[in-house]
């Protein structure tokens, strides 16, 4: 049976949990933190993806993720003012080239200069998932 559509509302009546989540994360001193993104309109959202494919398509394959149900991750974020939760989102900008075609100087065609590694998948046990409490 379909649950019901009110006026202009397009989302069903009842919220259903969406199940275990692959939120993506960032590395950090204490741990791995939820990353936070921006919706068109500057507003915070959290981000999940209902499955690592779809998180790995969108955000690469380097990109670490922890699982976590629906109702975690919205109290995780509440603290810091999000509200937003985006599943599955897709990136609406195309890729950008890595490096020009022309440089005007060998200097400026220099390779970038190597980052530290990331670790690749879920966050390691040992590190538990820490709150971000930086607003930007």
């Amino acid at each position: 049976m379909h649950d019901p559509l009110y006026g202009e509302d397009p989302e069903p009546a009842e919220r259903v949990p969406a199940g275990p989540l692959y939120v993506p994360v960032r590395p950090g001193p204490s741990g791995c933190a939820a990353r936070m993104f921006r919706t068109a309109l500057g507003e915070r959202t959290a981000v999940a993806f209902t499955g690592e494919a779809r998180l790995t398509a969108t955000l690469g394959a380097a990109q670490p993720w922890i699982r976590l149900g629906e109702p975690a991750l919205r109290a995780l974020v509440e603290p810091l003012g999000v509200t937003t939760l985006t599943l599955d989102p897709s990136l609406s900008a195309p890729a950008t080239a890595a490096r020009p075609a022309r440089c005007a100087t060998p200097a400026g065609c220099a390779a970038p200069a190597a980052g530290p590694a990331v670790a690749v998948g879920p966050c390691p046990p040992s590190q538990p998932l820490r709150r971000d409490v930086r607003t930007s």
